[in-house]
């Protein structure tokens, strides 16, 4: 037992987790890690072999704004590269491509009534969601209001086309990996306007998607691991019972082995802390948030072929999809920055992912490559040489991807103790973050955050000192999005028609008027 005895025991080794231990390990606080899969990384994973150089079948996506990831990544020497968006992207719609330029994400719609709902859509969110406090969402001015609508129900009540009402749900799809009527109001608003709004969610230049990395994700994990010391990294150790008093607290695994710690670090998705066993339980409130939240629905599938056929017609190989029989609701192009492996990573999420994953594989196959076909109006794609595939939701120490989703009513009561300890107990994982929650970037600030809470407790730091504000990346730059006059000014599809309605109305009455008051039309009744 005198070997298994440390200052902090952190419960898992992904992102979050590593950072806390690297965190903790820098200011010489006794660490050690508890993993349950036999591997690093948690939702990130890459996967290397002949048939692909490196593939992320989890997170892998960056963008500006996304500071500490980009810190982090920089001081293990894991270098990024952008993504190609110069050419044009494909929206499909009604089994019908349209390619388009990329300006910023999506296409300009010419049917005005489509470009009005847009905008207002994308304008709305962005006001709503200022509203919204990002370290507390439920002290919002509408919180129970909002809390207790599902997405679907705004956009229901607010959206008037359907082209936008298909692309609303997409985009709750392809961001949290589940259906418009599955999550809160104030849950999804808070999500979008935590990760900077909109367009920086959505967009790949100057967005979310703008980079990745070289060699893949998950060895940004692995060499924080080896940094710390592989040996204080434990693998194939499925944490099973917690048990704390005053004097510190044992944590003991599935397979019998024991650690002793003065404090523990949990950092694995909420609904998985339900399946550990606490002597003594957890508080009420964090039991019953952990039972009430489930993981998104996700799959990866990715099709490699001998050349990147889409660029002969000038395309980047991105497909927007906001057709509901197409499998997948967003492609990327999944080419290495040298031209090798030409690939597209398709997304498969939501109830489409639920549906897909009872097929064959070789039915996934068949129907990724028929929409890609679809999409780029090339048999090409019919051909690929290599394809690849990954569930989320069948990884039982994930659960799902890409986070714990918040259905209607639950924020409210349950989200205050997130990030409350427990005793000697502290939690982090992304979905405790209040900048990019559900991204890497979430993932690591809540892994510091949670360390620092423990060396405020052993005094080595100040409760002040416990969140820090991260300075702006300098190789990654940030700049603002620009709105025109109109974008910022064009009503919404309803206030255009009220408006016409009001006019038609005010007009009438008027010209009735001016009708009556110069005679000029006889309104006398003849009794004869």
């Amino acid at each position: 037992m005198a070997n298994n005895k440390h200052d902090v025991i952190v419960i898992g080794a992904g992102l979050s987790g590593l950072s806390a231990a690297w965190l903790l390990h820098k200011e010489n606080v006794d660490v050690v890690v508890l993993e349950a899969r036999d591997r690093v990384g948690g939702r990130t994973y890459t996967i290397h072999n002949s048939d692909v150089g490196y593939c992320d079948l989890g997170g892998s996506y960056a963008g500006p704004t996304q500071n500490r990831l980009f810190r982090i990544a920089k001081e293990v020497d894991v270098d990024n590269y952008i993504l190609p968006d110069k050419d044009q992207s494909v929206w499909l719609e009604n089994g019908k491509a349209i390619p388009f330029k990329v300006t910023g994400y999506f296409p300009f719609f010419w049917n005005p009534f489509i470009y009005t709902d847009f905008n207002y859509l994308m304008r709305e969110w962005d006001r709503m969601g200022e509203m919204i406090p990002k370290d507390a969402p439920w002290d919002c001015k509408y919180a129970k209001e909002w809390d207790n609508k599902t997405m679907q129900q705004w956009i229901d009540e607010n959206i008037w086309t359907k082209t936008v009402r298909e692309l609303a749900r997409q985009q709750v799809n392809i961001n949290v990996c589940a259906e418009p009527e599955e999550v809160s109001m104030l849950w999804f608003l808070w999500y979008v306007v935590q990760c900077g709004g909109f367009l920086r969610i959505s967009s790949n230049t100057n967005g979310g998607q703008e980079r990745k990395f070289h060699g893949g994700t998950q060895q940004i994990s692995i060499k924080i691991s080896e940094r710390i010391g592989s040996e204080r990294v434990k693998l194939n150790s499925a944490v099973a019972r917690i048990q704390q008093n005053e004097i510190g607290v044992m944590v003991t695994t599935l397979d019998g082995d024991t650690y002793k710690a003065d404090h523990v670090i949990i950092s694995i998705p909420p609904p998985l802390t339900a399946h550990i066993t606490y002597d003594p339980p957890l508080p009420p409130l964090r039991l019953q948030h952990a039972q009430r939240i489930p993981m998104g629905s996700a799959m990866k599938c990715i099709a490699y072929y001998k050349t990147p056929f889409w660029t002969k017609k000038n395309l980047t190989g991105s497909i927007i999809a906001v057709d509901q029989k197409c499998p997948f609701v967003h492609v990327i192009n999944d080419t290495k920055p040298d031209g090798s492996f030409p690939a597209v990573v398709t997304f498969v999420v939501g109830n489409k992912a639920r549906e897909f994953i009872v097929k064959t594989t070789e039915e996934r196959k068949r129907l990724v490559c028929e929409y890609l076909a679809i999409a780029y109006d090339n048999e090409e794609a019919l051909h690929p040489v290599h394809y690849l595939e990954k569930s989320w939701m069948t990884e039982p120490y994930s659960g799902g991807c890409y986070t714990a989703i918040i259905p209607p009513g639950q924020l409210t009561k349950y989200g205050k103790i997130i990030r409350e300890p427990v005793g000697r107990l502290y939690f982090a994982g992304t979905e405790t973050a209040t900048e990019w929650s559900g991204y890497m970037d979430g993932a690591i600030q809540a892994g510091e955050r949670a360390s620092r809470q423990v060396l405020h407790t052993i005094g080595k730091l100040s409760a002040d000192e416990i969140w820090q504000n991260e300075p702006q990346s300098l190789d990654v730059p940030a700049y603002p999005f620009k709105n025109t006059f109109i974008e910022r000014n064009l009503p919404s599809v309803g206030g255009f028609v009220s408006f016409f309605v009001s006019s038609l109305l005010v007009g009438g009455a008027v010209a009735g008027y001016v009708i009556y008051k110069n005679k000029l039309i006889d309104v006398s009744i003849n009794w004869k």
